[in-house]
């Protein structure tokens, strides 16, 4: 079953405690909000629900929301026939203002603090979304980069995102493999074959990513293979 069905049942009004993770789902979902500790399909309910209100409020953050912005996370959260009615209404409740974008990326950060490499995916799909319409604007990268302070991240996997979607950031290969520069050429490509395989599909759901958000996947495999290609061109392998 689709995310967006599941947020009809009776464990959405139970979720997360409030915040406006919780806050949206209360209005959606027409429940009461009671405060525990979400299971984990929950969490992948409060994952799709983050990322729909961070990608509408980015939409907004350069004065300029598009149909394209839309569009493209429409393509990286594949919405079930029947359920585009309830993913509109997330996205045009958050898109009515930038205003409280902090405290979705704040409450993601914490949910999903021991899974690093999640809220990194997630931050790839708002670049994603917010190069639709063939720019990064100044007042998105300041969005996504402050989304990015709030889930913790590192500067290095920041402004390797930012440039991969041709933001003025420069980008490290090392950092993408998570290796030191000094490594040898071998500890070099055994990181390089350890990040395809964290980063393969099947992988991205086993570490919490609901089905839908998939289509990033393809995009950030290309990306550590251009850094290997990179690295490998600068040492003369």
């Amino acid at each position: 079953m689709s995310i967006w069905g599941k947020i009809g049942g009776a464990a959405a009004g139970f979720l997360l405690g409030g915040g406006p993770i919780g806050a949206a789902l209360g209005a959606l979902a027409g429940h009461a909000v009671f405060d525990r500790e979400p299971g984990e399909g929950e969490k992948q309910i409060a994952f799709t629900i983050g990322m729909t209100a961070l990608a509408a409020k980015m939409a907004k953050a350069d004065g300029a929301s598009t149909d394209l912005e839309f569009a493209a996370f429409k393509r990286v959260v594949r919405i079930e026939p029947g359920f585009e009615g309830d993913v509109r209404r997330v996205y045009e409740m958050a898109h009515e203002t930038v205003a409280g974008f902090e405290g979705y990326a704040g409450q993601l950060g914490r949910l999903f603090r021991d899974r690093p490499g999640l809220l990194e995916d997630l931050l790839d799909a708002l670049f994603f979304v917010a190069a639709a319409d063939g720019e990064v604007h100044e007042a998105e990268l300041s969005f996504l980069r402050e989304v990015a302070r709030r889930f913790g991240l590192s500067d290095a996997a920041f402004n390797n995102l930012c440039a991969a979607y041709g933001g003025p950031c420069e980008p490290d290969p090392y950092a993408l493999l998570n290796v030191d520069a000094t490594a040898t050429n071998d500890e070099v490509r055994k990181a390089y074959l350890k990040a395809v395989r964290e980063n393969h599909p099947d992988r991205m759901m086993a570490r919490g990513a609901p089905e839908e958000f998939l289509a990033v996947a393809t995009e950030k495999l290309a990306r550590i293979n251009a850094a290997y290609d990179g690295i490998k061109a600068e040492r003369g392998l």
